[in-house]
């Protein structure tokens, strides 16, 4: 069992990163409304030109988007998770999360591989509409695995210390 320092310090560091996931994904509902928007209206009105590096703009932002928000789904256990048995608790209940966290840590697993595969296919090619790098889009899949890892392991520490300790553990 690591010090009670280290755990806290690894602990504020998490919540710092899961608040600026946070941040991010309020920014990227935020931003991808102006290129969509723009399509939207440039269907409709004369006077606004129908640009074609919105569509693909709109697109990075919703890959980032889905992508944040699974990140922040896996740290708050509401993604990947279908809570069948709800009416479990203590030992049981923290075994079933760390089953659901294991599948999690596969799926994880999956991302980091052929997401870094899939990365490493883009670091010097660019999108044909809006001229950006492919790389800051495929790297989306394999930041997603990382960041999963690091918050199921963070919910299996606190799942164990329940299986070993009861109820009651510090966690």
């Amino acid at each position: 069992m690591p010090p009670q320092g280290a755990r806290g310090v690894f602990r504020r560091i998490t919540a710092f990163y899961a608040r600026l996931l946070e941040i991010l994904l309020v920014a990227t509902v935020a931003i991808i409304i102006v290129p969509v928007t723009m399509q939207v209206v440039a269907r409709f009105a004369d006077w606004l030109p129908r640009y074609i590096w919105t569509e693909e703009l709109a697109r990075f932002l919703l890959v980032w988007m889905i992508m944040i928000g699974s990140m922040i789904g896996v740290r708050e256990a509401t993604h990947f998770n279908v809570d069948l048995f709800f009416n479990l608790r203590g030992r049981t209940r923290a075994a079933m999360d760390i089953l659901a966290a294991l599948f999690v840590l596969g799926f994880a697993y999956v991302f980091i591989v052929y997401g870094w595969e899939f990365t490493d296919t883009a670091w010097f090619r660019i999108s044909e509409l809006a001229e950006l790098p492919l790389w800051t889009i495929h790297i989306a899949w394999p930041i997603a695995g990382v960041t999963w890892v690091i918050f199921a392991g963070e919910r299996i520490w606190d799942d164990l210390q329940i299986l070993l300790h009861g109820e009651k553990a510090d966690h």
